[in-house]
């Protein structure tokens, strides 16, 4: 939603307004690495980001959650975000899981996928709360270092514990 958000024509011109025609890209799209390099690298810029996009993430999320809601099909819903404590989105969940991954794995991860560099990642991990301030609000914790499989795994169990599975829905 983080990356939704910064296309809204709003936002995009509320980010341009405060950082410049050089946060863009050739096409008029929010670069978010050259927006990143500015916003991790100072507080006050990072919560100033935090001001323009969070409210409106925060009303697609309870938006996107009363719609799963209607769905009879849906016995379970997902909110997948790092910064969810550091944001206050925890008080739209029941249930907080930290999936953990060790720090090399989570580079070598990031950087395949998003391409970020080690400096890169860490500094989004300082604008974060620590790990075990996270591990501490939990009410679960899961082991991503291995295979996808036995991530499934632990989150199976979750949901059966939580009584929530979907296939004690039926």
């Amino acid at each position: 939603m983080g990356h939704e958000a910064l296309r809204q024509p709003d936002i995009k011109a509320r980010v341009v307004e405060r950082w410049g025609q050089d946060v863009l890209d050739t096409g008029g799209e929010v670069n978010r690495r050259r927006l990143a390099a500015i916003v991790f690298a100072d507080i006050a810029e990072l919560r100033a980001l935090e001001a323009i996009v969070f409210p409106w993430i925060e009303r697609r999320i309870a938006e996107e959650i009363a719609r799963a809601r209607q769905e009879a099909a849906v016995t379970v819903i997902l909110l997948d975000a790092a910064i969810l404590l550091e944001a206050g989105w925890n008080k739209h969940c029941d249930w907080i899981v930290y999936v953990h991954t060790p720090r090399d794995i989570r580079h070598a991860r990031l950087a395949a996928q998003r391409g970020w560099t080690a400096k890169e990642v860490d500094a989004r991990a300082c604008a974060q709360l620590s790990l075990t301030d996270k591990v501490t609000r939990a009410d679960a914790v899961v082991d991503n270092s291995g295979p996808p499989e036995a991530l499934a795994r632990q989150v199976d169990g979750l949901l059966r514990q939580w009584g929530v599975h979907p296939d004690l829905a039926n």
